[in-house]
């Protein structure tokens, strides 16, 4: 089970923290990563991390205002997005492999969580 927290309304330029929490499974063998859906538009692949903390980055609009780490202790990962813009509103869904690796293809995940809505608006 993959349960996601910290999503809010967020102004323009701030940031947002998400963290997932994994239950049932172990991040010491499975890659997590974080999706979003914007209102009318496709579910699109955001980051993954793997099981030893590389990171791949799959959506450009968010490159260098991502960071995305794991505590393999606690089963989490954090996802941080700094310099919002409203563009960045989305349900943010964590989801995990049983892959090694986090795939440079499409990410196709084995669990889901449930999303968390964040809004970046004044």
């Amino acid at each position: 089970q993959l349960v996601e927290s910290g999503g809010s309304l967020v102004q323009p330029g701030g940031s947002l923290r998400l963290s997932c929490a994994a239950t049932g499974l172990s991040l010491d063998y499975h890659t997590i990563a974080w999706f979003r859906q914007a209102p009318g538009k496709e579910r699109e692949a955001v980051s993954c991390i793997n099981q030893r903390a590389v990171v791949t980055i799959y959506l450009d609009s968010v490159k260098g205002r991502l960071s995305i780490t794991s505590d393999n202790a606690k089963n989490t990962v954090s996802l941080q997005v700094d310099s919002l813009k409203p563009e960045d509103t989305a349900v943010y869904y964590c989801a995990a492999s049983r892959d090694s690796n986090c795939p440079r293809g499409p990410y196709e995940p084995n669990y889901w969580g449930q999303g968390i809505q964040v809004t970046v608006s004044s």
